[in-house]
């Protein structure tokens, strides 16, 4: 009789899966990651970059429309 027979892991484990430890890996690989590029992102300024004198980056205006809109004067009552 064996006394430790019922405690005894089944073959099919997840733990006992290389897959399943792979999975793992590459999951904590990928948050170390995530936190290592947050890291070195947070240590550098984002300075800005020069743009061309007539207000487009790509083709898309950098100004807003409130910038472009004229003015109204307000009306006293």
């Amino acid at each position: 009789m064996q006394p430790h027979a019922d405690r005894a892991a089944p073959q099919g484990a997840w733990y006992r899966q290389p897959v399943a430890w792979l999975g793992v890996l590459v999951f904590v690989a990928s948050i170390a990651g995530c936190i290592w590029i947050i890291a070195v992102g947070h240590r550098h300024a984002d300075v800005p970059v020069a743009t061309p004198a007539h207000g487009t980056v790509f083709g898309v205006p950098t100004s807003t429309l409130r910038e472009a809109a004229p003015a109204h004067p307000r009306s006293t009552p």
